[in-house]
């Protein structure tokens, strides 16, 4: 009796140290994704590209020319290049560079006019850790976050050819199957915002500019924040 009990014992031990092996594999294996996705997401040296302020040498990779314009969200992580492509399916997986990347690239939808001209422009940007990319946006939902910071600037073109004022107005998530948020054409999308957002002020203007992104886990839901534009300057 005490050997069965014994040898039961040592199954039991060796049950457990399979079942800790496998747990800490699977931990080991989250802590590495996390690690990869982070470290394959543009990093700030991207800033040296930026229109106006260029420190990149020629030894540098150089931008693909599918960049339509440089997005800048005052005091916060949100200072990126916009990629376009004929498809809104390249830039979710693709660099800026041209390189694969997990965090893909800040890009305008494909039926939208590269110069920022139509009266309802969208842009996406993957929901990343650490306020990367565009997981700067849920901040946009608190309403005294926005209320202090609500500026930025819109630079067309990778040689400055215009710029743009940015007033941001209003926040919300909402389902990604709601057309007049995600159909650029779809018309009605100011009163639209008006009606659902969570957060807004009263500004009033002409030309919107919707940020997207998922809402962390949830592919169906995702979070808009939605800036008027306004012409800066000419270069």
């Amino acid at each position: 009796m005490l050997k069965l009990w014994k040898k039961n014992n040592l199954w039991y031990e060796r049950f457990l140290i399979l079942v800790l092996v496998i747990i800490l594999l699977i931990l080991s294996w989250c802590i590495y994704d996390s690690w990869y996705v982070y470290s394959h997401t543009i990093d700030r040296d991207i800033l040296r590209y930026k229109p106006g302020a260029v420190t990149a040498t020629a030894d540098d990779p150089e931008i693909s020319d599918e960049m339509v314009a440089w997005l800048t969200v005052d005091n916060t992580s949100i200072d990126y290049p916009v990629m376009q492509y004929s498809d809104n399916i390249k830039y979710l997986n693709t660099d800026p560079f041209g390189g694969y990347s997990l965090g893909g690239s800040i890009f305008l939808d494909c039926r939208n006019s590269p110069d920022f001209s139509d009266e309802y422009s969208l842009v996406y940007g993957h929901h990343m850790e650490f306020g990367r990319m565009f997981g700067a946006l849920d901040s946009f939902l608190d309403v005294d976050y926005l209320l202090s910071h609500r500026t930025g600037t819109l630079i067309i073109g990778k040689n400055c050819e215009k710029e743009y004022r940015l007033t941001i107005f209003a926040a919300l998530q909402t389902s990604a199957s709601e057309k007049v948020f995600f159909e650029p054409t779809a018309g009605n999308a100011l009163e639209m915002i008006k009606n659902k957002a969570s957060v807004k002020t009263q500004d009033t203007g002409n030309r919107i500019l919707a940020l997207s992104t998922c809402t962390g886990s949830n592919d169906e839901i995702r979070t808009l924040v939605f800036a008027f534009l306004s012409e800066k300057r000419n270069a």
